[in-house]
């Protein structure tokens, strides 16, 4: 009996978590006129948020990818998505001697045959306010969305790293 009370005592305080390579989440990855292209998979880690990325029909070539602000993705723009998610309110880019966006998650280079799969972490960042750690909540009330740029990010330049128009878009 002794024994029962204190385990349940134990685990009174433990918050509920996915078993290891489970994803929170499954989403599709669009294009410009809606057309699946592939899925991201989300994934709560003690360091992070992990991204999971498996797609086909991209242009061959270096892509910059971030979070943005809002889970909209109304194509053919994807404007809706909003601006990148910086929480810790950072200038752009990983060279940026500012600091940069939480949302800045580099670049993803897409082979010739136009697949890509890739992972990303944000580092420190939470899935959700009962997640593990104290850093920022990726999925708030207007959610949040993954975006791939049709051009390289410099990784310096102040909003966006000048990687040109949104062509993939998913709703995490």
């Amino acid at each position: 009996m002794l024994r029962i009370s204190v385990l349940a005592l134990g685990l009174a305080g433990c918050v509920p978590m996915a078993a290891p390579d489970v994803p929170v989440a499954t989403v599709p990855l669009v294009n410009a006129s809606g057309a699946s292209i592939g899925t991201v998979r989300v994934f709560a880690e003690n360091t992070g948020v992990t991204l999971r990325i498996d797609a086909t029909g991209l242009p061959a070539g270096m892509h910059g990818a971030h979070l943005h602000a809002v889970g909209k993705c109304e194509g053919p723009k994807f404007t809706s998505a909003g601006g990148h998610w910086n929480p810790t309110s950072k200038q752009h880019g990983h060279q940026n001697p500012a600091g940069y966006h939480t949302g800045d998650l580099g670049n993803l280079g897409v082979g010739a045959d136009g697949k890509l799969t890739a992972g990303l972490l944000v580092p420190g960042a939470r899935v959700s306010s009962d997640g593990f750690g104290d850093g920022p909540v990726l999925l708030d009330a207007d959610g949040a969305a993954l975006v791939i740029h049709a051009g390289q990010d410099d990784e310096k330049t102040d909003p966006s790293g000048n990687s040109g128009d949104r062509i993939a878009c998913a709703v995490l």
